[in-house]
This record gives C-alpha cells, sequence and structure tokens, in this order.
C-alpha cells in the first residue's frame, strides 16, 4: 500500500473484497461465455472490415456520410479487437493481471464502445443537417470531417483513460463496485447517464426527420403523383426503428446493470448477467455495419464483387487480379447512391 492507496494489491484483493469471486478452475458458463465472445469478436472484426474496403475503394462512396460510416466501421473494428483481447483476459486468466494490465483491458473497452456510440451520433446530426437543408450530400468539406473524426476518437481515449487516470477506488475501497472491482461506482452511475444521453439525443433526432420527411412527403402528394416521397417515409421510418430498437436491446441491459451497481444495490445479482450483456453490447458493433450499409444495394454489391475477387485469387494463384476494379464512369451515370435516400 503506498499511503493510503492500494496501488500494489493484486487484482484477488480487489475481487476478493467486492465479492466477485472468479473460480480457479473453468467452468462451463466460462467457456460458454468465452466461446460465443470470441465467435462474435471475429464475425464483427470481418465484417467491418469488408465495409472499411468496401468504402475506400469505391469512388461512389466518397462523400462525408460515408467516411463517417467507415470511421464507424473503424470504431466498431477496434470494438471488436478490444473484445478479443478481453477475452484472452478473462475468467480463471483475470487473476494473473497487474492492475495495469486490467485498467488496460477496460480502457480499451470503454475507448472503443465510446467511439462507436459517438459515431452514431455524429451520422445522426450529420443526415438531420442535410435532410433539412434538403441536400443529397452534406456539404462538409473534407478538414471538417477529418476534424470531426478526431474529436470523435480524441474524446474516446480520454474517456478511456478517466479511470486509470484517478477516477478510480484504489484509495477509497468503499467506493469500489462490484462489476468492475478497481472502478468507483460513481464512474459507472456518470457512464451510464451519458449513454442513456446520448440516446434520448438519437431519438430525439431521427424522430424529428421523420416528422419533417413525413410532412414534407405530404404536401408534395398534393402536387405530384410521384411515389418516390411516400417509399422514402417507409424507408426512414424502417431505419429508424432498426437504429433505435437495435440500441436499445444491446446497450439498455448492460446499462441498467451499471446504473444498479453504481447505486450499490446488494440484491439485483449484477454478476449474474454480467457476462451476458457484455457480450450482447459487443453485437452493436455487429449490427451496425448491417443497419448502415447492408441496406445499400450499392454497398452490397461492392462487397460481392470484393468477395468474389479473393474467391478468385484463392482458386487460382495465378491470377494477376491488383485489386477490386470499379467502372466508376459507368457508376456515376446511374446517379447518387440509394441509401442517401433512405436514412
Amino acid at each position: 500500500m503506498e499511503g493510503n492507496c492500494y496501488n500494489n494489491e493484486t487484482i484477488s484483493f480487489f475481487y476478493n473484497r467486492s465479492g466477485k469471486n472468479i473460480s480457479k478452475e473453468w467452468r462451463t458458463q466460462d467457456y460458454v461465455v468465452v466461446s460465443l465472445g470470441l465467435t462474435v469478436c471475429i464475425i464483427v472484426i470481418l465484417a467491418n472490415i469488408l465495409v472499411m474496403v468496401a468504402i475506400f475503394t469505391n469512388r461512389r462512396f466518397h462523400f462525408p456520410i460515408y467516411y463517417l460510416l467507415g470511421n464507424l466501421a473503424a470504431a466498431d473494428l477496434f470494438a471488436g479487437i478490444s473484445y478479443l483481447y478481453l477475452m484472452f483476459h478473462t475468467g480463471p486468466w483475470t487473476m494473473k493481471l497487474s492492475t495495469q494490465e486490467w485498467f488496460l483491458r477496460q480502457n480499451l473497452i470503454d475507448t472503443s464502445l465510446t467511439a462507436s456510440v459517438a459515431n452514431l451520433l455524429a451520422i445522426a446530426v450529420e443526415r438531420h443537417q442535410t435532410i433539412f437543408t434538403m441536400q443529397l450530400h452534406s456539404q462538409m468539406t473534407n478538414r471538417r470531417v477529418i476534424l470531426l473524426i478526431s474529436g470523435i476518437w480524441a474524446t474516446a481515449i480520454f474517456m478511456g483513460m478517466v479511470p486509470a487516470m484517478g477516477w478510480h477506488c484504489l484509495c477509497n475501497l468503499n467506493s469500489c463496485s462490484t462489476m468492475a472491482p478497481m472502478y468507483s461506482k460513481s464512474y459507472l452511475v456518470f457512464w451510464a447517464v451519458l449513454n442513456l444521453l446520448t440516446f434520448f439525443i438519437m431519438m430525439a433526432v431521427y424522430t424529428r426527420i421523420f416528422v419533417y420527411v413525413r410532412h414534407k412527403s405530404q404536401r408534395m402528394s398534393q402536387h405530384t403523383s410521384e411515389t418516390r416521397q411516400k417509399e422514402t417515409v417507409v424507408n426512414l421510418m424502417k431505419t429508424v426503428s432498426m437504429i433505435l430498437g437495435c440500441f436499445v436491446i444491446c446497450w439498455t441491459p448492460g446499462l441498467v446493470l451499471l446504473m444498479l451497481d453504481g447505486m450499490g444495490c446488494k440484491s439485483c445479482q449484477v454478476l449474474r448477467f454480467e457476462k451476458y450483456c457484455l457480450v450482447l453490447a459487443e453485437c452493436n458493433s455487429l449490427v451496425n455495419p448491417i443497419i448502415y450499409s447492408f441496406r445499400d444495394k450499392e454497398m452490397l454489391l461492392t462487397f460481392k464483387r470484393i468477395l468474389c475477387c479473393l474467391c478468385r485469387r484463392g482458386n487460382d494463384r495465378k491470377n494477376t487480379l491488383s485489386g477490386v476494379h470499379f467502372n466508376t464512369l459507368e457508376q456515376e451515370e446511374r446517379g447518387p447512391p440509394p441509401f442517401l435516400l433512405s436514412i
């Protein structure tokens, strides 16, 4: 113990004191959680790499909204890697970690999830600005997009480092939480409230977009027989429902557990559901590419070309394909991607 702090204590000291006892032997539930977690991590990593490659190689995706989608994929990719690291440092392996290694494990997760949520919020704001100004593409310059993306990662990194920088319980054992034995209870409450606030902001933004587009569609339908506006409203409603629904399903259980733990609820049995909520929260990084990318027909076509290219390379090593080739002139003549009309 250094002064009034317990910096030199082992991980077991904090876990035993908080009541989060970890078995020295691998149990069935440990194998189930780790196996499920590893499977989700691998799928998340591959899916988001595919999204990033598609956006990078197809010129039709070189617009602010797709740059943000690419950054979202990067954040979710980082989340997959962070959880992969966690899966190899959890269960009985946890007790072998040093205090610094434990904070690193948690900081990676906090950083990746903050970046993912911040990207979702940035995309919502970008769509709000674009639709209310009746534009197909945002007028943001590349410089502003880079600054926005940099700001997202700076915020995410800072939030990930906050506990290690001092918002922990190493110097006040009475404030230690149960789910994260070296995190302060007040930090868990702050983390849960911050994410819930972000969720409500997103809900408000997309609800306002939906009401505006529906009103605009009704006014235009009085002067034209075209049905594209109505189809846009339907697509928008589906997209908004998917975004909010998946966000609630993936995040609410874990946020509620964090809130209950931070408030010191002794009868809530937070440890019983912790690992499953953790895997469920990670699934949000898998759902994001599906919602924001797989609904785009052009993106799907790009995915198929990339995968077909990889298959051809695997079947014929003598093929001299240098990468994915796109008939960009032909694609430009087809007009803008339909995805932008559905979100």
